[in-house]
């Protein structure tokens, strides 16, 4: 067996393979076929910088998960999965980027071999890396097979955290921390925003006595002045300015688990609009956070939040906040619940999520949020910064 990347047990990787074969159940899909690295790894403990390729977990409901990749990738496999070598397959070099022949055909041939070319295929249709040319060429050359779109049938797997990924969560809280407390030294009137983004990347990645960091689905969101009216622009080379704030939206990664965490900066004195949006948004983490507990749902969350914008004039419809977990470029969202009016999610121990309520006016941003656990009583707030609007004179 390898020496496997996230540390899980075959006991664990076995219950979600479970809790997935009913959901293919419910769904009446026989096979499935899963291109989300972040599925693909929890349910099989695979990693690696290969889904710029195609490649793909198969799901049956009567034998393990099969690996399938770029033939160069499938060492990887064999470092990281918790299946052996039978359940690790691969298709030859000149399938990759090709305009004569595509992954799919050559995977068409894997499952018409196994026997499952005339099955209910599940494919994940609304995911970043499943193209319409894998459905074309899928469903050009497995004419007998009837296809569902089964996007995020994985993702809502995922939904309840165990007590391990949870320890992994509360590490990337460490480290999400720990970069907030140094993009705070460091922020000062003329420091180029790239020297900030640095100093975030490298205190991440050293991580702790104890334990380092990975790198995050999302690079460092830190728009200043007018560009923070925009939630998600990145860095430039310029330097800060006084009388502008930044809000700086980060992560802590540890073993691809994320734990993400929005903090602003103002250089200078803040007017009283800052002030108003700072009491405004503390006021309604509070009275969000205290919706946040077993048996109410996503949008009990959003209510209270956006109840408590409007005693302070603000009006704010869109989603504040989604679940997060284990994830890989290009989002740290899982794609399932949302806390927004309408989504009635109810909400259970385990669950986790980003509570994302960041306030974007004409030509000014602040953010203040929370990566947050549901437990048997209420909620826990991962991380522990200060919540507030940071003030540098």
């Amino acid at each position: 067996m390898p020496d496997k990347y996230f540390g899980f047990s075959d006991e664990e990787y076995a219950q979600r393979l479970a809790s997935t074969r009913q959901a293919m159940e419910a769904a009446g899909v026989e096979l499935l076929i899963i291109s989300d690295p972040s599925n693909m790894a929890w349910l099989t403990g695979y990693d690696g910088w290969s889904f710029y390729v195609h490649q793909a977990v198969l799901v049956s409901l009567d034998q393990l998960p099969i690996w399938y990749g770029r033939e160069m990738d499938a060492n990887g496999a064999r470092c990281t999965v918790y299946m052996n070598d039978d359940h690790i397959l691969s298709y030859p070099d000149p399938y990759v980027q090709s305009t004569e022949r595509h992954p799919m055909d050559h995977l068409s041939t894997v499952i018409e071999n196994y026997g499952w070319g005339n099955k209910s295929i599940g494919v994940e249709m609304d995911n970043y890396y499943f193209s319409a040319a894998c459905y074309q060429s899928l469903i050009k050359n497995l004419p007998n097979a009837n296809f569902k779109d089964v996007t995020n049938l994985v993702n809502w797997q995922k939904a309840i955290k165990s007590e391990q990924e949870i320890t992994y969560m509360r590490r990337a809280a460490r480290l999400v921390e720990k970069m907030h407390a140094r993009t705070f030294e460091l922020a000062e009137v003329g420091r180029r925003k790239n020297e900030l983004a640095a100093e975030i990347y490298k205190t991440g990645l050293d991580g702790t006595e104890e334990f380092g960091g990975d790198y995050p689905a999302i690079v460092p969101l830190m728009p200043t002045g007018k560009e923070a009216s925009a939630p998600h622009l990145t860095w430039d080379d310029r330097r800060l300015r006084e009388g502008e704030g930044t809000f700086f939206e980060l992560s802590g990664c540890y073993k691809r688990y994320h734990c993400p965490m929005s903090r602003t900066i103002f250089l200078g004195k803040p007017n009283d609009a800052w002030l108003n949006a700072e009491q405004a948004l503390q006021e309604g983490l509070v009275a969000g956070l205290e919706k946040a507990k077993p048996g109410n749902m996503t949008e009990d969350v959003a209510g209270a939040l956006f109840g408590t914008f409007a005693k302070y004039g603000i009006q704010k419809d869109s989603r504040c906040g989604y679940s997060v977990g284990l994830s890989y470029p290009p989002d740290w969202g899982e794609h399932t619940l949302s806390l927004r009016a309408g989504d009635k999610t109810v909400l259970k121990p385990g669950m986790t999520f980003h509570f994302m309520p960041g306030l974007w006016f004409d030509d000014w941003g602040i953010e203040i949020t929370e990566t947050v656990l549901i437990t048997e009583t209420g909620s826990e707030c991962l991380a522990n910064v200060e919540r507030k609007l940071f003030v540098k004179d």
